[in-house]
């Protein structure tokens, strides 16, 4: 017996989804937050939960990176999306895909750059 192709099969399975599910994520990157020792993570670290949502703004005009995405937990800024992982989301965003983004870990670190790390998803 021979088996569909996978790709095939994927989207017969997406063209069913609304019938089974409200929306589907897929995870499309996991990260550390960069430059938090810049913004308002020391001050919102007592506040801020594993799960919580964050915003992805696109800062084209970035004058140090084009694909800059600035990451905002309730309005603070937190941070950027690494430079050499923003392309990606970047593209993405200028598309206009909806993507998500939620704290995935918190840590007590010296290196800002273990302290938290975050989750990005592609909303279908």
């Amino acid at each position: 017996m021979r088996f569909p192709n996978f790709s095939l099969l994927l989207c017969l399975g997406l063209l069913c989804l609304p019938a089974f599910a409200e929306t589907v994520k897929i995870l499309v990157q996991s990260s550390p937050l960069a430059g938090s020792q810049y913004y308002a993570v020391s001050e919102v670290w007592p506040q801020i939960k594993p799960g919580d949502r964050l915003t992805l703004t696109r800062e084209p005009d970035n004058r140090h990176d084009r694909n800059a995405i600035r990451v905002d937990w309730n309005g603070r800024q937190l941070g950027y999306v690494p430079r050499a992982e923003n392309r990606a989301v970047a593209a993405a965003l200028d598309r206009g895909e909806k993507l998500e983004a939620r704290v995935s870990k918190l840590r007590e670190a010296h290196d800002p750059w273990q302290r938290v790390e975050f989750e990005v998803y592609l909303v279908l």
